[in-house]
């Protein structure tokens, strides 16, 4: 923990889903000069905005967490921004950090930078084995850059730039908005709103037989400090629990969960999105010890009451940004 002593962090996103996880875990392990300014202050898309940020915070270590992000319908409506703004936040704060100085900057890439038909479990040598599943490769390449660049910046300017691949992300103050939620928060919203209005049946996306792993978002923030303190190789890193799940066995998961008793019915017309997904941890435990800790049901119980508790002002966070 004396790793965080005298350090000034910045964390890019600070103020989102996982980002006030991070600042939390970081701050627990010993960090007190943590900054998390938002999007308002410095448009990270811009240069010079960039610039002026480093300048004006001169961070140690830098934590990129900020990112635009959705599920297949945002992905699939908004290819194009998804890209740019990805990529352009990417690339200009891994080149303004380099330039000013900063000892260490740990960048956050995504499981949609995998290809489409990776053999399951994805393990981190199969990552330019093909190109990813096409409602979300524009966002999953423009992340991926974010390791080109790191791999290219240790290469030729001794950038100390690592890079973690995490799987779908759930848990506490999660964005809860269908415009651009995720599939967890999409379904937990759909199933208590369909059982409070006494419905007799849930619509969902697909056909169900795509799977998914998802991590406990406090178990990510623990993995990104771990990875901070004493990771420091080029190669990236999955984060992920190891545990497979059918969409279909995770809908009717849900819904039992929000006390939903009517029928799942399947909109086939609507995509599945990748068709399999599963990774291979191992590398995160050998690497800098981390293990996934919170068990599935326990973590979609604390999700579906934090969503309780807080669905008033949720979506009205989620807009705001």
């Amino acid at each position: 923990m004396s790793f965080w002593i005298g350090k000034r962090v910045l964390v890019t996103g600070g103020s989102g889903f996982l980002g006030h996880h991070v600042i939390e875990a970081i701050r627990a392990r010993g960090a007190a000069d943590i900054h998390a300014p938002r999007s308002r202050d410095y448009d990270l898309r811009r240069p010079d905005a960039v610039r002026a940020c480093l300048h004006d915070i001169r961070p140690h270590i830098v934590i990129h967490l900020a990112a635009v992000v959705g599920g297949i319908g945002a992905n699939r409506a908004h290819p194009g921004r998804f890209f740019f703004d990805n990529a352009a936040m990417g690339i200009h704060l891994i080149e303004e950090a380099r330039l000013i100085g900063v000892e260490k900057m740990t960048n956050l890439g995504t499981i949609c930078a995998y290809p489409k038909f990776t053999p399951v479990p994805f393990r981190e040598s199969e990552l330019w084995n093909g190109y990813p599943e096409e409602t979300n490769a524009p966002y999953g390449l423009a992340k991926k850059m974010m390791l080109v660049q790191g791999q290219a910046y240790r290469q030729e300017y001794g950038f100390n730039s690592i890079f973690l691949l995490p799987v779908n992300l759930y848990g506490p103050r999660d964005n809860f908005d269908p415009s651009s939620s995720h599939v967890i928060p999409a379904l937990i919203r759909k199933a208590l709103e369909a059982k409070e209005a006494g419905a007799r049946e849930m619509v969902c996306w697909g056909t169900g037989r795509a799977t998914r792993e998802f991590l406990y978002v406090e178990d990510c923030a623990r993995a990104i400090a771990l990875a901070t303190e004493s990771y420091n190789d080029p190669d990236p890193v999955n984060l992920g629990s190891g545990m497979e799940i059918s969409i279909r066995e995770l809908s009717e998961k849900i819904a039992r969960l929000c006390g939903f008793e009517g029928a799942l019915v399947w909109d086939t017309t609507k995509p599945d999105g990748q068709p399999r997904r599963c990774l291979d941890t191992t590398a995160a435990f050998a690497k800098f010890g981390f293990r996934a800790e919170v068990p599935f049901d326990e973590g979609l119980k604390r999700t579906i009451a934090w969503y309780l508790e807080h669905r008033g002002t949720s979506l009205a966070a989620a807009h705001k940004g």
